[in-house]
């Protein structure tokens, strides 16, 4: 039997729509290897497994880093995992809900006191918890870091110096055009660069860029370059500058060479060959290749016999050239109304899944209110306001083997008030006992809930717990 007793205090506000800046963290919990003594069970988050950064305990009573426990209730309340492992999970008190949780400062102060040193090798730090957390997390010189471009590990008084000349994959900007590319692609880069500088080795100026250097080639007075007359045999390469006076002093030579050119191309045009049919389809017959003089009479006629089938196949070809564009029109014109259809099939996809996502919220909704309309009527049941609490435990044998197996190790009772608007409490019972009582003692524990109305009372629960009464009723025959 349990009674509470007090009076109630000057109003303090409690309404917390979201969390202090006091306790925002962006960190999870604090690497174990840190502590100087081996880490109670207790000091340990439920989901990082670390030890607790700012603990924050849930209404089932398991402790949470405060960044844990803001990425776990993230996306609206879940269930408890822990309590799942356990085998306590109870639907309306097993729900990790940042609404009813609350930081929870006894356990913060219990951690900050722990003996702390620094895991870094050659650091000689140590101190508490909360002075390694304030003054020395971050900050230690000996302490390596994983470098983000090339994933080594540095200590963090070279990390600059690392990232500026060390790191092998480091961005660097290109000094000609100011592009951003790898320190091993910097080199191979400048072998392309547009803008890089280049010196004409002809007339010596430097900085050319070399998206310039050609037109630059091509202007430079001391630049040498083939005579525009070389396709016709004029063999001089000559300064840029001296193109107009090499052309004046050699116009007998140039004449000479397209003389010779145009002789060239005039014997071929006399010797060339004529076109002839032969067997039907066009082909070019070379002087060499000349019937023999009785057969000249009568390749004529054998070429004006075949004329005909030559034009019969370019027809057919056409005609299969208009069916194959046709062919390739209705084709495109298919697959322009596919894809319009698949457009539309998508939009009506996406639309059903956002009904169905609309749905699965509407059902969540729904069973959190019927949650709560359950946790209301078991406290219309068994809840009572005048700080006084009858727990009777049905089916106690089975409960405690379910204890000492492990299996269940602790049970939660219904809740219960102070007074009509006074604190809300509830026990937590261990039947094979907890901590150094486990397998020797009944370990019972007063649990302070988040009630409605908290606002009214004095803060931090500061009143007298008196056990009145423990009575056990067991089943004949139960030894």
């Amino acid at each position: 039997m349990i009674s509470t007793a007090g009076t109630v205090g000057k109003w303090k506000a409690m309404a917390r729509p979201s969390l202090p800046s006091s306790l925002d963290s962006r960190l999870p919990g604090i690497s174990r290897e840190v502590l100087s003594v081996s880490m109670e069970p207790k000091y340990q988050c439920q989901q990082c497994k670390d030890i607790l950064r700012k603990p924050f305990q849930a209404q089932c009573g398991h402790r949470f880093c405060v960044f844990c426990f803001k990425q776990l209730t993230s996306s609206g309340p879940i269930p408890c995992e822990t309590c799942r492992a356990e085998g306590i999970f109870e639907e309306a008190m097993s729900m990790l809900n940042i609404a009813v949780a609350f930081p929870d400062n006894a356990a913060r102060r219990e951690i900050d006191s722990l003996p702390a040193k620094c895991r870094n090798d050659g650091c000689s730090w140590s101190g508490t918890l909360k002075e390694y957390e304030g003054q020395h997390e971050g900050r230690c010189d000996f302490e390596r870091v994983k470098c983000e471009a090339c994933q080594a590990l540095i200590l963090v008084s070279e990390k600059d110096r690392h990232n500026e000349r060390e790191c092998e994959a480091r961005t660097l900007n290109c000094k000609y055009c100011k592009v951003a590319f790898n320190f091993k692609e910097i080199k191979a880069h400048d072998e392309i660069c547009q803008k890089f500088p280049m010196q004409c080795k002809d007339c010596g100026k430097k900085k050319i860029p070399r998206e310039k250097f050609q037109e630059h080639i091509k202007s430079c007075a001391k630049s040498k370059s083939a005579c525009q007359f070389s396709e016709i045999g004029c063999r001089a390469v000559v300064d840029n500058g001296k193109q107009q006076e090499h052309e004046q002093t050699s116009v007998m030579e140039h004449l000479r060479l397209m003389l010779g050119a145009l002789s060239s191309v005039r014997l071929r045009a006399e010797g060339a060959g004529e076109w002839q049919e032969d067997s039907g389809l066009g082909l070019y017959r070379g002087p060499e290749d000349a019937p023999p003089a009785g057969a000249h009479a009568v390749a004529p006629n054998a070429g004006r016999g075949g004329g005909p089938g030559v034009q019969q196949k370019v027809t057919a070809l056409e005609n299969i050239v208009c069916v194959l564009n046709r062919e390739v029109e209705r084709s495109a014109l298919t697959m322009e109304a596919l894809s319009r259809q698949h457009r539309l099939d998508q939009e009506k996809i996406e639309n059903l899944a956002n009904k169905v996502r609309q749905l699965e919220r509407t059902l969540t909704m729904r069973d959190l209110q019927l949650a709560d309309s359950e946790q209301s009527l078991r406290e219309l049941q068994f809840c009572t306001h005048d700080g006084v609490f009858i727990w009777k435990i049905a089916d106690f044998s089975r409960r405690r083997q379910d204890a000492v197996g492990g299996r269940a190790p602790a049970m939660f009772s219904p809740a219960f008030y102070s007074s009509k608007y006074g604190y809300k409490m509830c026990l937590r019972l261990y039947l094979n006992g907890d901590g150094t009582g486990r397998g020797t003692h009944l370990s019972l524990f007063f649990v302070v809930m988040r009630g409605k109305y908290d606002a009214l009372l004095k803060w931090p629960f500061s009143q007298k717990i008196k056990k009145e009464r423990l009575v056990l009723l067991c089943p004949l025959g139960l030894s």
